[in-house]
């Protein structure tokens, strides 16, 4: 949804163009409803409360629409998400062990190692997106969804995030201006590669306005070869003073001492002491130039040099103002001064100086990655990661999800919500991801992490993916029109269906597969593929729902008839046996099942000509039970041909006895008014003649069969191969 549009805008269109008031004259109106989910929204067509008048002839299919306000993502962000949700699980893997485990276990060295791979992990992943997205952009010419300056802000957070709360195991305690200098060089380069180049190419350099400026930046920030570089430079200078300082100076800048030079911090605090007292001792000689000699007619050097000096010597003050004269801000001050105002400066401490400074140059909030930054300096992670979430969803969870294990922010559930802030932005993100549904895996995975409240969302999420598409026409004048092309073949269905199964088998998700099962079968009686519904069903327990598919197949007998009957139960057959060794099944549906095999074999051996073996199979679903009673009537009437054949007499004396009695129940039991019990399929089959017809068609077999007793009186049975056929069966 467009924040000044305030529209959805559907596709296919609901309403096509031009027809917008044949849609308000047929009474109808649009009504949505939104999903408790996350943003999305069922649109559909309804009559209007206001209109009377119109009344419906039967309950008229509508098609639903489903937008959403959150833009789905595209193909580089659908990349980002699948590749980054690897480490997510990594880590979720570790926390499940630590559960098993105990919390010491959770903090101990060998965990806070893969924790800090994982964190650094997301970092090097943000770092190659933010450089594919920006190239790719160059070269195509074209906006990706998310922008190289995007991935870059997420970048920046997670790696600032990485070195102060994500040390190397066993620094936490320790001073922290290095490791801050070298974040912000590598993520906020001052000053720029072109004024260097500028500067070295000039027979001198100190005479451009840009000289001093880059001087003291490369000092405030640390590149010491920089400075050096242009330090010497100055061997040309005309001032013997400036000369004489700018040597002296050099190595000071190059001897600065660093954490990591040192094996233990007391040696690294005893070096620096030194260090600063050769620096008091540059500030003495520098105090020493007379007034005039300080100028050499261009500029001011000796100012110059002394802020540089004052940077050196650690002076608040010097590094306030020289920061702000270079347009640095708070990140600059804060992080200079951990490198020379107190070399010393540990996490812990971080958040007070930094307090100090944001009161007097405060963070732009407009700017999301600048309140995230100043957050974390801050020593606040609740309040980074609010920050966070409006700068992207993703940052917020994956960085919630390493502060929980890093046991940075709560575990305690809200009251209200249920929620701890861990699993807030964690789901948080899930919903945005659940508005594209091809991600149904991934979401369900962030889901499956939260808790009760995350359970339940993933089981929904499972139960509404889309198991097919459907092309679903556009509303002309009132009318919905569908398409009857199907954008999915039953393969592809039973693939995301056994994705789904393999998916709630991972998290023990049960009574949501079988739920899933239910409707994967009811789809595929859609289909017609009613193998593949049988499977489903018995997959699921559902021996109610394995019945109607059963159903279904014999009603294909009434409708397309026998040979697509056929055709269709072949697809069933093979599932037979394995449901009659299937303890929990119900022997009402197999039997009916088996009824619909053995029908089916009738009629496939009748189509055969095999008339002898088709006669013993019609005999023997009556006398095995397997006929139900609204079926009598049908085989009754199949019974006629093989009745009525002229070349032999298939039936023996005592089958052809069964097929009478049960004749002559129908014929009794329509009499006495439940003709519906023992009709309705076979007036089903007739259509439109009703009663009367299926009565007449009795007739017919109850003529046949007299015709046929009286054959047999005049030659005898015949039965005996029958009757000898059907002992050597039974054995």
């Amino acid at each position: 949804m467009n924040s000044t549009d305030h529209h959805l805008n559907l596709f296919p269109p609901l309403i096509q163009a031009g027809h917008t008031k044949q849609f308000i004259q047929s009474g109808k109106t649009l009504l949505s409803a939104q999903s408790p989910l996350n943003q999305s929204y069922a649109v559909f067509p309804s009559a209007r409360n206001d209109v009377r008048s119109i009344k419906s002839s039967g309950v008229e299919e509508q098609p639903i629409f489903f937008a959403s306000t959150e833009t789905s993502p595209s193909s580089e962000r659908r990349l980002f998400i699948g590749d980054t949700s690897i480490i997510f699980a990594a880590l979720q893997n570790l926390t499940n062990t630590a559960q098993s485990r105990g919390q010491e276990w959770l903090h101990s060295q060998e965990t806070h190692n893969v924790i800090r791979k994982l964190t650094l992990d997301y970092v090097n992943f943000t770092r190659e997106c933010w450089i594919h997205t920006s190239q790719t952009s160059v070269q195509s010419q074209s906006s990706p969804q998310f922008s190289g300056d995007h991935y870059r802000s997420l970048y920046t957070c997670l790696a600032l995030f990485a070195v102060l709360y994500v040390p190397e195991y066993g620094y936490e305690d320790a001073p922290v201006g290095d490791d801050l200098m070298e974040w912000l060089n590598v993520h906020f380069i001052e000053p720029s590669t072109e004024e260097g180049d500028h500067l070295s190419g000039l027979d001198r350099p100190w005479e451009d306005e840009t000289f001093w400026p880059y001087l003291v930046r490369v000092t405030l920030r640390g590149l010491s070869k920089a400075a050096t570089f242009f330090l010497a430079t100055l061997s040309s200078h005309p001032s013997d003073n400036l000369r004489r300082l700018a040597q002296q100076l050099s190595p000071l800048l190059q001897s600065q001492p660093h954490l990591q030079s040192f094996e233990a911090e007391r040696d690294f605090a005893y070096a620096s002491h030194r260090w600063k007292d050769k620096v008091k001792a540059l500030r003495i000689e520098l105090d020493s130039v007379s007034e005039s000699d300080r100028h050499d007619g261009i500029e001011n050097w000796w100012d110059r040099l002394s802020d540089i000096v004052g940077i050196l010597e650690g002076r608040s003050e010097v590094i306030r103002r020289v920061c702000e004269d270079l347009g640095a801000d708070w990140r600059e001050i804060s992080v200079s001064w951990g490198v020379f105002a107190d070399a010393r400066l540990r996490r812990q401490d971080l958040p007070e100086v930094v307090s100090q400074i944001l009161d007097d140059m405060p963070q732009d909030p407009t700017n999301l990655e600048d309140m995230v930054h100043a957050a974390l300096f801050s020593g606040d992670p609740a309040k980074a990661l609010s920050h966070a979430a409006q700068l992207d969803p993703w940052l917020a969870a994956h960085m919630a999800d390493l502060m929980q294990a890093l046991s940075l922010i709560e575990r305690d559930a809200n009251e209200d919500s249920g929620l701890n802030i861990r699993d807030f932005y964690v789901l948080g993100y899930a919903q945005y991801l659940h508005a594209d549904p091809a991600l149904w895996r991934i979401t369900v995975a962030y889901m499956f992490s939260c808790g009760e409240t995350g359970v339940r969302s993933a089981d929904e999420v499972l139960m509404h993916v889309p198991l097919k598409l459907r092309f679903v026409g556009s509303i002309t004048h009132g009318q919905g029109e569908q398409s009857n092309a199907e954008n999915i073949k039953s393969g592809d269905l039973a693939g995301v269906v056994k994705d789904i199964n393999a998916t709630c088998y991972e998290y023990q998700r049960e009574e949501v597969r079988r739920t899933i099962c239910r409707i994967a079968a009811q789809t595929f009686v859609q289909e017609k593929e009613y193998g593949l519904a049988l499977s489903y069903s018995s997959s699921a327990e559902d021996w109610t729902g394995l019945g109607r598919v059963v159903d279904r197949v014999l009603q294909e007998y009434i409708t397309a008839g026998p040979e697509q009957f056929t055709r269709y139960v072949s697809g069933i057959a093979p599932s037979l046996q394995a449901l009659r060794m299937q303890s929990g099944a119900q022997g009402v549906f197999i039997h009916r099942l088996m009824f619909a095999v053995r029908y089916a074999e009738f009629h496939q051996r009748l189509g055969n000509r095999d008339l002898q073996d088709a006669a013993w199979d019609l005999v023997s679903m009556f006398q095995d039970g397997l006929a139900p009673k609204s079926w009598w009537a049908v085989l009754l009437c199949d019974s006629q041909q093989l009745l009525q054949h002229d070349a032999a007499l298939l039936f023996p004396y005592a089958s052809a006895c069964i097929l009478l009695q049960r004749l002559e129940e129908v014929i009794a039991r329509t009499d006495q008014g439940s003709g519906d019990e023992y009709l309705r399929v076979l007036i089903s089959k007739f259509g439109s003649g009703g009663t009367t017809e299926a009565l007449h068609a009795l007739q017919c077999v109850r003529l046949a069969l007299a015709k046929y007793f009286s054959r047999c009186t005049m030659i005898g049975t015949g039965g005996k191969q029958i009757l000898e056929r059907k002992f050597i069966a039974a054995v």
